[in-house]
C-alpha cells in the first residue's frame, strides 16, 4: 500500500481539497439565500420548480460537505440567512428580476458550478471527495440541461453568434 492507500476517510484532506470544499461550502449557502430570492421573483411556473430543485441540490451538498469539514475540524464559513417568501405582486416593478434574467443567472450559475466541480475532481487525492464532486457535477449537468430546455422552449436562449456561412472549398 501507498502512502494514501487506505480508507480514503482515513487520509488527510490536502490544502487544496480544504480549499474547495470550504469553498463550495461558501457558495451554496449564498446561492440558497440569493435563489430564494429570485424565487420570490419568479413568475413563471416551470422556472420556479427548476428554482426549488436547485435549492434542494444545494441544500444536500451542504450537508456533504459540513460534514467533511467538521470531521476534519475546519470551521465553517458563514452562512447566509434564508430569505422569506414574499408575493411576486409586492415587489415594484422596476425592482424586481425578470424570468430570463434569473434563468440566465441560474445557467450561469451551474455553468461555473460545473467548472469547480472539475476542478475539485482534478485536484483531490482521496477517492470519497472526487466521487463526491463527481455526483454534484452530475446533479449540475442535468439541472443545466432543464434550464437549456426551458431558455429554448421559452425563448430566453440567447445564443452567441451563429457561423453559417461556411467558406466555399
Amino acid at each position: 500500500m501507498g502512502i494514501l492507500g487506505g480508507n480514503p476517510k482515513d487520509e488527510p484532506l490536502h490544502y487544496g481539497e480544504v480549499f474547495s470544499v470550504w469553498s463550495s461550502l461558501i457558495a451554496d449557502y449564498g446561492m440558497i439565500s440569493g435563489y430564494q430570492t429570485f424565487y420570490n421573483h419568479a413568475g413563471d411556473d416551470e422556472l420556479k420548480k427548476i428554482i426549488e430543485d436547485i435549492i434542494d441540490t444545494c441544500r444536500e451538498e451542504v450537508k456533504q460537505l459540513e460534514k467533511i469539514l467538521k470531521t476534519n475540524g475546519i470551521a465553517l464559513p458563514p452562512a447566509s440567512p434564508e430569505r422569506p417568501v414574499a408575493r411576486l405582486e409586492d415587489i415594484p416593478p422596476g425592482a424586481k428580476f425578470n424570468d430570463p434574467e434569473i434563468s440566465a443567472a441560474l445557467s450561469a450559475d451551474i455553468a461555473a458550478g460545473l467548472v469547480a466541480c472539475s476542478q475539485a475532481m482534478g485536484t483531490s487525492t482521496r477517492e470519497d471527495i472526487t466521487l463526491m464532486y463527481g455526483q454534484f457535477h452530475m446533479a449540475k449537468a442535468q439541472l443545466g440541461a432543464k434550464l437549456l430546455r426551458l431558455n429554448k422552449n421559452k425563448g430566453w436562449l440567447v445564443p452567441p453568434p451563429l457561423h453559417v456561412n461556411y467558406p466555399e472549398k
